[in-house]
């Protein structure tokens, strides 16, 4: 017997390939998202004049043959990240930049034509609007004999089955359960890494990309900060221009007005005064999304936890799954992992409907 309706609690890339696999199925599924937006960590800024930014996931290899896969199947393209032939290494801050040749690439990075919300709005259009509910916070989960209950801060929901996609640690300090989860897997979410949590990015939109001229680059490493790293952000036509770079994450306690001002002075030192042409300055700190991070207990390591086993298995009389890109057998806290994360979790469901 199919499930009537199958509750995905995160609009992300994992929720939101969950339900196109799940509708490629005749199952109906709806997608809660606390957010007012779709894509979760997936989070593509966009406007007129100005190349889409990218505050969350942006990265891509040829390794993740799931992505791929997916994005073939929805006829979506990738571009190759502009890196250019030399780099700026900044080793310390009592010697200038050095602009240094940069080896060639054996495996390089690309990006997701459109940007990276087209992959969420292109699995959103396979579903109906009916199915998408946004500014839905989930508070509790409830199971009552074969019946679940799932309790936003607006509303009540049953549903025959649940996929959470939300990083585990999020998912046990922010969700109630009745009855309570098996202590094993309540503690191993709480000592569990979450993807991007400590990201700070920033970036930089221009009408010309100087730094591609000769003898500059738009390729930043730096030992000195505030900005650790930094990339030619420039859209797949080349034709709007823009620096994305990741910030020290010890910035995030910051103002953001700080924030900025130690951002172009450190760029003045790579570019002068052609820093002072930007157009406009974006940043996003994701210790600061209640809904993608809450504070850890006791320090992790990048990625502790994730791809555990404990993730990957049903619980609730197999009524309760728990997905998401930290859940991952492969590539864990990666967009391949979320995606693998949905194909597992959809396997799952269906041999359980067999």
């Amino acid at each position: 017997m199919q499930p009537k309706n199958i509750i995905i609690i995160g609009g992300g890339l994992c929720g939101f390939t969950s339900a196109y696999l799940l509708a490629k199925k005749g199952i109906k599924t709806t997608i809660l998202e606390a957010r007012d937006r779709l894509g979760g960590r997936i989070h593509t800024l966009r406007n007129d004049g100005e190349a889409p930014i990218e505050m969350g996931a942006t990265w891509l290899g040829n390794k993740h043959h799931h992505l791929l896969e997916l994005l073939d199947e929805l006829n979506i393209d990738t571009h190759e990240q502009f890196m250019g032939d030399k780099g700026y290494y900044e080793p310390m801050s009592v010697s200038p930049p050095q602009l240094v040749n940069l080896p060639p690439n054996e495996e390089p990075s690309y990006r997701i034509e459109g940007g990276s919300d087209n992959l969420i709005y292109s699995l959103a259009n396979h579903l109906d609007d009916n199915q998408i509910l946004l500014g839905q916070p989930v508070s509790s989960l409830r199971k009552q004999k074969n019946k679940l209950e799932v309790e936003t801060d607006n509303d009540l929901f049953e549903a025959d089955a649940i996929i959470s996609t939300l990083p585990p640690k999020l998912l046990v300090d922010s969700v109630a359960f009745t009855p309570t989860l098996p202590n094993e897997l309540h503690e191993t979410a709480r000592q569990t890494h979450t993807w991007m949590a400590e990201s700070i990015k920033v970036a930089l939109t221009f009408q010309e990309p100087f730094w591609r001229k000769p003898n500059s680059s738009g390729t930043i490493f730096s030992n000195v900060g505030p900005l650790n790293e930094m990339y030619d952000h420039s859209n797949e036509h080349q034709s709007q221009y823009a620096l994305k770079g990741f910030m020290n994450e010890a910035y995030h306690s910051v103002s953001y007005n700080d924030r900025k001002k130690l951002v172009l002075k450190q760029l003045h030192r790579f570019y002068g005064d052609k820093t002072d042409s930007y157009h406009s300055y974006h940043e996003a700190v994701w210790k600061d999304e209640p809904y993608s991070f809450v504070k850890y207990d006791n320090d992790l390591i990048p990625h502790q936890n994730n791809g555990n086993r404990i993730f990957q298995k049903p619980y609730w009389d197999d009524q309760l799954f728990i997905s998401g890109s930290e859940t991952a057998s492969s590539f864990p806290g990666y967009m391949d992992g979320a995606v693998e994360s949905a194909h597992r979790t959809v396997d799952q469901i269906m041999e359980n409907l067999a």
